[in-house]
């Protein structure tokens, strides 16, 4: 058997090769062989999160793999056929459920396959989109790229404790290639959602930030909701969607110095066609379109960089970034998989 050598060191060398390459290795059937996992990172290795992803990806595409355990810095990974399937799962841990639905959404979209998922943990916790930023943003970019999913969050998790828990559908897509280019309308939208914190201080923060916004000549509507949790927590989304533009940042409420970990310059000083978060996370569908895709982004993170390389190693797709008068310009040629029937 023939595996594609994969180094997890490259680039921004986190747990996105991982994702990335165990996605991909699902939806063209190429068993991938991924050595020094999270090598840059201060714990190196494979965590909770990340396992609970493989596990999954194990199930439903009846894969062999080798090296899933905790800690691992080396994975091997043999897909099966994806089939059908309805799962509850737990991730024991605060470990993100967003990263898990990063590569569980696409990898069963796809391959046109049905996906009904029940799993535990960590719905907003640091270093991972909030679970109202995949829910509201990622979401809605998905679908006008063929890919669509239905989330409900039943209960929040924050950090330490996780137990969050969430549904997710996913239904069987028809990738198509979209361009974003600027946003244009200065209205933004906003969702707070907390537990076992003072409504009067989660208030008064967000008031500070709506009159913040408002102050740039930016017109909001806000929503703030309790939501019950194990841990104490609060997340908060500001987004903005039109035709041609979707951008969210999103972030979490620091309970020592009680306010939101959050730069709102990067919204209000932002009209380009996606976030930075967005461009990364569109990456491995958009690999797999029929035509080329682009899309304008204020700046070309590690994250993006190294899932360009990643995606384009195993699906052969083709990139380009160019420079603009303000920021980038990214160009994704797409490949459509023959594997995939």
């Amino acid at each position: 058997m023939e595996f594609l050598k994969i180094n997890g060191a490259h680039g921004e060398g986190g747990g996105q090769i991982v994702r990335s390459a165990i996605t991909l290795s699902c939806i063209t059937n190429q068993p991938i062989h991924l050595e020094n996992i999270r090598k840059n990172r201060k714990n190196s290795g494979l965590k909770p999160q990340h396992l609970t992803a493989i596990k999954i990806l194990q199930k439903i595409s009846n894969a062999k793999v080798m090296g899933d355990k905790l800690g691992s810095t080396e994975l091997k990974f043999i897909p099966g056929e994806i089939k059908n399937s309805e799962l509850i799962e737990d991730v024991k841990t605060a470990g993100s459920i967003g990263l898990i639905l990063q590569v569980l959404i696409p990898a069963v979209s796809i391959s046109k396959k049905k996906l009904s998922l029940i799993v535990k943990g960590g719905t907003d916790v640091l270093w991972s989109p909030t679970m109202n930023y995949t829910n509201y943003v990622l979401k809605e970019a998905y679908s006008r790229i063929g890919i669509t999913f239905d989330l409900k969050i039943k209960k929040r998790g924050y950090f330490p404790k996780g137990g969050g828990e969430i549904k997710l559908e996913v239904y069987p897509a028809n990738v198509k290639s979209i361009n974003f280019s600027k946003r244009k309308i200065q209205k933004l939208k906003l969702k707070c959602t907390f537990s076992k914190i003072s409504i009067s201080v989660i208030k008064e923060n967000v008031k500070k930030i709506e009159e913040e916004i408002k102050k740039n000549n930016f017109e909001i509507d806000v929503e703030i909701k309790e939501e019950e949790a194990i841990d104490s927590g609060a997340s908060i989304l500001i987004y903005s969607i039109e035709d041609n533009s979707i951008f969210g940042i999103d972030g979490l409420f620091d309970k020592k110095i009680e306010k939101f970990d959050l730069k709102i310059e990067e919204i209000l000083d932002n009209f380009f066609g996606v976030d930075k978060n967005l461009a990364d996370m569109l990456v491995v569908p958009l690999s797999l379109g029929w035509k080329k895709t682009k899309f304008e982004v204020s700046e070309i993170t590690k994250h993006l960089e190294t899932n360009l390389f990643v995606t384009s190693k195993i699906t052969g797709c083709r990139y380009g970034i160019g420079k603009t008068s303000k920021g980038f310009e990214v160009i994704i040629e797409g490949v459509s998989n023959t594997s995939i029937k």
